[in-house]
């Protein structure tokens, strides 16, 4: 089945919401104090956040079709300064979440191929995410060809302390 990123507007913005938050349940409520994930809820997935993110012309808002379902969301930033690398240079994925159902089919690695082929027709040299140091999306990262730059933290109240450390990777175009 075709995999698709399809741009999130006023009409499947709701879509964007719903799928957002359900497959950060399915992933991340470990991370939370009393799995309430509510406090990076608040701040990601609520309507007049992604109202404003979609006024934003440096985000972009996708959600990722496979076949005719929903499989997850994909929120990018376009111009996303890191280090010694300027703005214009870099492109920041912000957010790629699949739904529980659909982990582990492929699809992490068409997601990142498409996101990659963005990034190159913006003549972008690095593409960089965070991802938290414990669990499988680092390996998968890695075995995708992004190198660990960095360590940071997650930055949110109510997160647990031992959950909070990140790992800044950036892969080169």
């Amino acid at each position: 089945m075709k995999l698709n990123l399809i741009p999130v507007n006023k009409t499947n913005m709701e879509i964007y919401i719903s799928v957002g938050v359900q497959s950060y349940k399915e992933h991340y409520l470990h991370l939370w104090e009393r799995n309430d994930p509510y406090p990076y809820i608040s701040r990601s997935f609520t309507s007049t956040i992604v109202e404003k993110d979609m006024e934003n012309p440096n985000l972009q808002l996708y959600l990722v079709q496979y076949g005719e379902a929903i499989a997850g969301i994909v929120k990018l930033v376009l111009d996303a300064p890191l280090d010694e690398y300027q703005a214009k240079d870099a492109l920041l994925a912000q957010k790629i979440y699949l739904l529980h159902a659909y982990s582990g089919k492929g699809l992490g690695k068409q997601i990142l191929d498409l996101i990659s082929e963005k990034a190159r027709k913006l003549n972008k040299n690095i593409l960089w995410l965070d991802t938290m140091q414990k669990g499988g999306p680092i390996k998968f990262y890695l075995k995708n060809g992004f190198e660990i730059k960095k360590e940071s933290e997650l930055q949110i109240p109510g997160a647990i302390p031992e959950e909070k450390p990140m790992w800044v990777l950036t892969k080169q175009l």
